[in-house]
């Protein structure tokens, strides 16, 4: 109880009739509170599925138009699809956020869209993410909307992949992906799916060789006398005079 009110209309009543009746109402209120006291003693943790419930949340003021979408077709979606009533206004620099639902499934589904336009990726999360596109040498996984990341062939399996449908992955799959790297200049992301699975005993990660150990692309391979090459070939040489010329015309 927060207030009590007792309206009194007959004249002359005396101040032991009122601390009477008072005495009388505090004993019937720890009466009621003990039976109360006795079937649950703390509030629940959760409120009941079907009770109706409002969550109110500040967002970054660069989201906001993010999250209510040209025209409002965003938010104006996100109603239409959760049941939930969501309205947002910037106050003090940040977008305030309100949003009711009847349920709370109506309004998990809503606070999830939500969260997912304003989550920023971080490195070491683990997605849950949709396959988008296929190529030659991996895939890209959208891990949150509007955010794709490379998943790398070599970063699907354990074992070595020729092709990415030998996974056994296709377009529009659902598949957990950690984000390993943001690149910094590109804003590009690393995803890897191996590292979710476990590593199969015994197994030796491939050393991949540094470019630089393949030596100078502009050093010359040591030729062999005569004119041949570390490859058999014969090399080609312009001739320096006539004599050299006729020399040359004779060994062809």
């Amino acid at each position: 109880l927060t207030a009590t009110q007792m309206d009194i209309k007959c004249d002359g009543l005396s101040f032991e009739i009122l601390e009477e009746a008072l005495m009388q109402a505090k004993a019937g209120r720890e009466h009621i509170l003990n039976c109360m006291m006795e079937t649950i003693s703390e509030p629940r943790a959760e409120m009941k599925p079907q009770v109706p419930r409002i969550v109110a949340f500040d967002i970054p003021k660069e989201f906001i138009g993010a999250v209510i979408g040209p025209g409002g077709k965003i938010i104006q979606q996100m109603q239409e699809d959760t049941g939930a009533t969501i309205t947002i206004e910037e106050t003090d620099g940040k977008g305030h956020v309100q949003v009711s639902a009847p349920n709370k499934d109506s309004i998990d589904a809503a606070l999830a869209k939500i969260k997912a336009i304003v989550a920023v990726p971080e490195v070491g999360e683990v997605y849950e993410g949709t396959v988008r596109s296929i190529m030659p040498y991996g895939c890209f996984v959208e891990i949150l909307p509007g955010k794709d990341g490379l998943l790398h062939i070599s970063e699907i399996d354990w074992k070595r992949l020729e092709t990415v449908e030998e996974a056994g992955i296709k377009e529009g799959d659902k598949i957990k992906v950690k984000l390993m790297e943001i690149d910094p200049k590109t804003g590009k992301y690393k995803l890897s799916h191996r590292i979710l699975l476990p590593k199969p005993e015994g197994y030796v990660e491939r050393e991949r060789r540094p470019r630089g150990e393949r030596g100078d692309r502009g050093e010359r391979r040591p030729r062999r006398e005569g004119g041949e090459r570390r490859d058999g070939r014969r090399e080609h040489r312009e001739p320096k005079d006539f004599n050299d010329s006729l020399d040359h015309n004779n060994d062809i």
